[in-house]
């Protein structure tokens, strides 16, 4: 859902940037560690997986919450309901 916030603002190269961090800055390297070397396999690969998800997750609720709401422009909305009439 907070990814279809991020692309409905039109803030895309952002969602494209945490989706690339969290999975292959973080999710990848746990998967990795946690599937061989701690030899869980495909459980370590989910675990990973896993951690990806909720750091992406993470990240773009952060993004959502501090964002100031009060500065994005609505003038294109505003002059799409002036130009039906």
């Amino acid at each position: 859902m907070l990814q279809g916030v991020a692309r409905g603002l039109g803030w895309q190269h952002m969602v494209v940037v945490v989706n690339l961090a969290s999975y292959y800055v973080v999710g990848m390297p746990i998967a990795a560690i946690a599937g061989f070397k701690f030899k869980l396999y495909a459980k370590g690969l989910w675990i990973g997986l896993i951690c990806g998800l909720l750091t992406q997750g993470a990240i773009l609720l952060l993004i959502t919450f501090h964002r100031r709401w009060s500065r994005i422009d609505i003038s294109a909305e505003r002059d799409e309901e002036n130009s039906v009439d």
